[in-house]
This record gives structure tokens, sequence and C-alpha cells, in this order.
């Protein structure tokens, strides 16, 4: 199976890039992790919100891999504990060769996207700097693996 994480955004600090690194060696090769940054459009002065969001959108779907698991990261979506998440994980190894994860702009996502969804997920309730969301997922999926292998990472 593979992993991925697509997001839309600028280049995160290196303190955040060097996180991620460490979790994506943490994460067994087999479950193929990646991720893929697609650069946040330029916000010109009178931009429209709207169209900056379907511009990610038409990006983010042209990222998109037709038989994967589609997963949005939305503020609104379905808040998993850990062992949820594991769980899931669990199942989708089984039943696709792909996941994406989908992590919009810093303006939202655009309906047209999360409509499309397999799973609409939140990390949280609380509100987190858009260049960390990554970096807490590769962890959760970290997190997810020590679970099913009894690592003592996750007591």
């Amino acid at each position: 199976m593979k992993l991925e994480v697509v997001t839309i955004g600028n280049r995160p600090p290196s303190w955040l890039r060097e996180g991620v690194d460490q979790y994506r060696r943490r994460i067994p090769k087999e479950w193929g992790i990646s991720l893929r940054q697609i650069p946040l459009p330029k916000r010109a002065k009178g931009a429209l919100t709207q169209q900056l969001v379907r511009s990610e959108y038409k990006k983010l779907r042209s990222a998109s891999s037709r038989d994967a698991r589609k997963v949005v990261m939305e503020a609104t979506g379905k808040i998993w504990s850990s062992e949820q998440l594991s769980n899931k994980l669990d199942t989708w190894l089984k039943d696709y060769q792909m996941v994406q994860f989908f992590v919009g702009g810093p303006d939202g996502m655009d309906n047209a996207l999360v409509d499309s969804a397999d799973d609409i997920w939140s990390l949280s309730r609380l509100t987190f700097p858009h260049s960390f969301v990554p970096l807490l997922i590769l962890e959760q999926i970290y997190r997810a693996w020590t679970m099913k292998n009894h690592h003592p990472y996750h007591r």
C-alpha cells in the first residue's frame, strides 16, 4: 500500500521538515509514505477567496489517484481516536492500493473535494498552523502502526 499526504502550501520551516522526515523514516517502507506539496497560489490584492479555493481544488483534484481512498482533512470532519485510525488503516491496507490525505490551503477546502471524499477527518477542534498538519498526520500514522505492533511508543 502507498500512503500519500497531498497539501497546498508554502515550504514549511526547517524544524517542521525535520519532524516530517523523522516520521517518514519510522513508518514502514512497505507503506510507501510520500508527501506532495502543491505551491500555494499567489494571493494578489483584491483576489476573491472563492477563486483561490477553486484554483487549489483543481490542483488537488489533478493530484488525486482514481483508485485511492480519499481522506480530506477538514475542521468539520470526524474526530478519530488513535485506535480508530489504527483500525481504519488496517482496513485500508486490505482494501486499497493507495490512501491519499488531502490538506487544503489556508482559506479552506472547496466543497467539491469534500463531497468527493471517502472520509472527512478532523485532527481536532483546535486550530493549527497550516504547515503543522502533515506532521500531525504522519505522527498519527506512525502511532497507529506502533499500536498494531505493540511498540512502546504508544502507551
